[in-house]
């Protein structure tokens, strides 16, 4: 969820008492490093809006020096942007939150249905490109809100785990060939609302928004969870927005959006032990503020990119709608001392 939506309902209640502005972060962390952006995508189509919201990366499988992001405007449908920003590519979805991409599919968590979960199933032709509709997979009761895919080898089964609002956890295989549906394997309840998430192998971490960053591990049919990162005001500020993993120089990282105080904080993986935090600061392009969804990719994407993107979502893009900002990974990483 934005949080200028949780800080615009609060400052209605207690009015007489504020004297800030209500879109205004009210706690601030750690201070992080400052890098600057390198480039944006166009905007999303739905203006005056809390729309952009999650961004995912594909990587040409026959050529890894070639990729296109696909994001979601969540009022409307699907975007793929080429990483120049250009909008290459729409498809009319409705109301879709979170995106990511295995192989040529692409797979949304569909809110079109706010009583019965379900999964939007897409095929990316990146020649033309287009984004080819492949059917609705249901997944259970519920809103669906998080959503994320596990990175498996070429013509794998492709594992899904889908968050539903109210922090219900379903993981799950998800099988593509002619209608699509979803088999849950496994289920987990985290405690409130939660969306962001990422597997790190068969290791899923999920952002409880008001709380945190938990551990899931597969027990049966259900989990062994643990909160590893919890919400303490300096590393992270609430809301826990978006998760997401990069390998550097033989380490993993994963990378988690702390919305409260428009940072991003970064945690060694499996361990958890914590490397420091950064921001996106106005420069070339502006920064970023209010971060949903976010992503990262390590690799050599040309000249303008030569070690890995990292990709957020913007929440305060005026006067223009939301879109997503491009930052360099070797930059982030110089930034913290990698």
């Amino acid at each position: 969820m934005n949080r200028i939506s949780k800080l615009l309902t609060a400052a209605a209640l207690t009015a007489t008492l504020a004297g800030c502005a209500a879109s205004e972060p009210m706690i601030f962390g750690l201070p992080p490093v400052q890098v600057t952006a390198s480039g944006e995508t166009a905007p999303v189509g739905t203006g005056r809006a809390d729309a952009a919201d999650d961004p995912a990366i594909w990587v040409d499988p026959a050529n890894p020096n070639r990729a296109l992001i696909v994001a979601t405007d969540k009022k409307a449908g699907l975007h793929v942007y080429d990483l120049a920003g250009k909008d290459i590519a729409f498809t009319q979805a409705g109301l879709v939150n979170n995106v990511d991409v295995a192989g040529n599919i692409i797979v949304a968590s569909d809110r079109n249905d706010g009583v019965n979960a379900h999964l939007a199933v897409f095929r990316l032709d990146a020649d033309k490109p287009a984004i080819v509709s492949l059917g609705r997979a249901a997944a259970g009761t519920g809103e669906a809100y998080g959503l994320c895919l596990k990175k498996t080898a070429p013509g794998a089964p492709i594992t899904a785990a889908l968050i539903v609002k109210d922090g219900t956890v379903r993981v799950g295989t998800l099988t593509v060939d002619g209608t699509p549906s979803f088999a849950t394997e496994w289920e987990y309840k985290i405690p409130t609302q939660s969306e962001g998430c990422v597997f790190d192998g068969d290791t899923l971490y999920v952002g409880e928004e008001d709380a945190g960053v938990w551990k899931l591990e597969r027990n049966g049919a259900g989990a062994t969870a643990a909160m590893v990162a919890p919400v303490d005001n300096q590393r992270l500020v609430a809301d826990v927005e978006g998760l997401a993993t990069i390998d550097h120089k033989g380490q993993r990282y994963l990378l988690v959006s702390s919305q409260g105080d428009n940072a991003y904080a970064v945690f060694k993986l499996p361990s958890m032990d914590y490397v420091g935090r950064f921001a996106v600061a106005a420069g070339a392009f502006g920064a970023t503020s209010e971060t949903d969804g976010i992503e990262a990719v390590a690799g050599n994407f040309g000249p303008a990119w030569p070690d890995g993107i990292f990709l957020a979502q913007d929440g305060d893009n005026a006067p223009k709608a939301q879109n997503f900002k491009l930052v360099r990974w070797d930059q982030i990483a110089a930034a913290l001392g990698l």
